[in-house]
C-alpha cells in the first residue's frame, strides 16, 4: 500500500497533513482533537500510524507478540550511505540494550540487569545524589537568576547516572554530547551532511561502551558494568557486547529522560504557582508532584512499535510490517482515564497511571531513579528558594524530534538574601 493510499484508507487527509511529528512545543490541543475525532491516523512524513488514545496505546504496549519493539531505535529518517559507511568502517555494531529487543533475549537480559540496577543500588547512592544536587545549586545560588536547564538539569542527572555506571566526571560532557548525537540520528530530521559528524560520534560512543566492559573484565569495580561483568563470570547468560549494549542504552536514556523531566516539571510547577507553594509548605506532596509532572508534561512524548501481522487498532486496519507512533503525551491527557485531564493537579490520585515510561515488559527499568532524582531536586530547591519563579518575557521552545520533549532553555530567578 502506498503512502497516499494508506492515508486515504485511514480517514481524513487533514489530520495527516496537520500533524508535525517533530514539533513538541505545545501539541496538546491537536492531541485532544485527534483523540476525539481520529485516534488513529497515518502520517506519510514518517511513514507511521499515529495512535493517540490511552487504552489503545496501553494495549499495544501489552501485546508485544503482535506489536514488536524492534523498530524503537531505528532512525526515523534513514541514514545516508556516507553516514552508514562511517559507522561500518568504525566497527559500530551497537544494538539496543533492552528497549528494541524482544523475548526471549529481552527477558534474559532484563532479568540480569534488574538484579543489579534497581532500588537497592539507587538508595545506596542517595547521599551522593543529594550532594550532587547541592553542589550544582551552590554554583549559581548567589546569582539570583539562571538558565536552570543549561546549568542544572542538563548535567546533574548525568553525574548521578555516570556514578552508577562508573564514568569519571571528566567524561560527562563528552558522553552527553554523544547522547545528543544519538537522539538526533534516531529521532530527528538531520540532512545527509548533518548526519556525518553525529555518525562519527556514535562510533566513539560505542567504542567507549565496549572499553568500559573491557576495563571491568581486567579490573573488577563496584558499579553497574562491574556487577554485570561479575555476573557474567559467575555464569550469567550475557555476552560482553550485550553488556556494552546495556551501557549504550543506559548512558543515554538513564539521564536524558531525567534531564527533560526536571526541565519540563519545574516549569509546570512554577507556572502553576499554587502547586509550587504547596510543595514548599508540605514536602510530602512532592511524590505526587513528580508523577503529575510526568503525566502532564512528559519527558518522552512518543515511542514506536511495528505490527507483526495484519491487525486493527481502534477499528483502523494496520497492515503487517506497518510502523506505529504511540503518543504517550496524548494518552496522559485522555479524559477517559484521567479526571480533569487538562488540569495540572499534584494532589490527583490517578497520576501514576501515566504511560511516560512505557508499559509492560519494556517499561523503563530506571524510572524509579529518575523520579528519585527529581524528588530530591524539588525538595532541595523548595527549601532553598521558596520564592523561585520563572523569569519574565521568555518563550519556551523544544528541540525538534519525535520522542524526547527537550526544552531549549528554562530561565528562573529568585531573591538573593544579603
Amino acid at each position: 500500500m502506498t503512502s497516499a493510499s494508506m492515508a486515504t484508507a485511514v480517514g481524513s487527509v487533514g489530520f495527516t497533513q496537520e500533524f508535525d511529528p517533530f514539533d513538541l512545543t505545545d501539541p496538546f490541543e491537536f492531541y485532544a482533537r485527534s483523540r476525539a475525532e481520529e485516534p488513529v491516523f497515518y502520517n506519510a512524513e514518517i511513514d507511521h500510524f499515529v495512535v493517540t488514545r490511552y487504552d489503545d496505546i496501553k494495549a499495544i504496549f501489552t501485546n508485544w507478540n503482535l506489536f514488536s519493539s524492534e523498530n524503537a531505535q531505528q532512525p526515523l529518517r534513514p541514514l545516508c550511505a556516507a553516514a552508514k559507511k562511517v559507522m561500518t568502517d568504525g566497527g559500530f555494531t551497537a544494538y539496543s540494550g533492552m528497549s528494541a529487543r524482544v523475548p526471549p533475549d529481552h527477558t534474559r537480559i532484563r532479568k540480569i540487569v534488574q538484579s543489579c540496577f534497581g532500588m537497592r543500588r539507587f538508595k545506596a547512592i542517595e547521599p551522593d545524589i543529594r550532594q550532587i544536587v547541592e553542589t550544582a545549586i551552590d554554583r549559581f545560588a548567589k546569582s539570583g537568576a539562571v538558565d536552570f536547564y543549561a546549568e542544572f538539569a542538563r548535567d546533574v542527572p548525568a553525574f548521578v547516572l555516570f556514578k552508577l555506571v562508573g564514568v569519571p566526571d571528566k567524561d560527562v560532557t563528552m558522553v552527553k554530547s554523544w547522547a545528543v548525537s544519538r537522539a538526533l540520528l534516531t529521532w530527528g530530521t538531520l540532512t545527509d551532511d548533518e548526519q556525518i559528524p553525529h555518525a562519527k560520534n556514535m562510533v566513539q560512543y560505542w567504542d567507549y561502551c565496549r572499553a568500559l566492559v573491557q576495563k571491568r573484565q581486567d579490573n573488577p569495580t563496584d558499579d553497574l558494568p562491574g556487577d554485570l561483568v561479575r555476573l557474567q563470570s559467575e555464569g550469567a547468560d550475557i555476552s560482553g557486547d550485550e553488556i556494552a549494549g546495556v551501557l549504550y542504552s543506559i548512558l543515554f536514556a538513564g539521564h536524558e529522560t531525567t534531564t527533560t523531566l526536571m526541565g519540563n516539571g519545574l516549569r509546570e510547577l512554577l507556572e502553576h504557582r499554587d502547586s509550587w507553594n504547596m510543595i514548599c509548605e508540605d514536602p510530602s506532596t512532592i511524590t505526587g508532584a513528580v508523577d503529575e509532572c510526568l503525566r502532564f508534561s512528559p519527558s518522552i512524548a512518543a515511542w514506536r512499535r511495528t505490527a507483526l501481522a495484519d491487525t486493527q487498532v481502534a477499528g483502523i486496519d494496520i497492515p503487517k510490517g506497518a510502523n506505529l507512533l504511540l503518543v504517550m503525551a496524548s494518552a496522559n491527557r485522555d479524559s477517559a482515564v484521567f479526571k480533569d485531564a487538562d488540569i495540572f493537579d499534584i494532589k490527583r490520585t490517578d497520576a501514576r497511571k501515566h504511560l511516560t515510561f512505557g508499559y509492560g515488559i519494556h517499561a523503563c527499568v530506571g524510572q524509579q531513579l529518575s523520579k528519585m532524582e527529581f524528588a530530591i531536586t524539588l525538595e532541595t530547591l523548595s527549601k532553598r528558594f521558596p520564592d523561585l519563579r520563572l523569569a519574565p518575557n521568555q518563550t519556551f521552545s523544544f528541540i525538534r524530534n519525535s520522542s524526547f520533549r527537550v526544552p531549549v532553555a528554562l530561565n528562573v530567578e529568585w531573591d538573593v538574601k544579603a
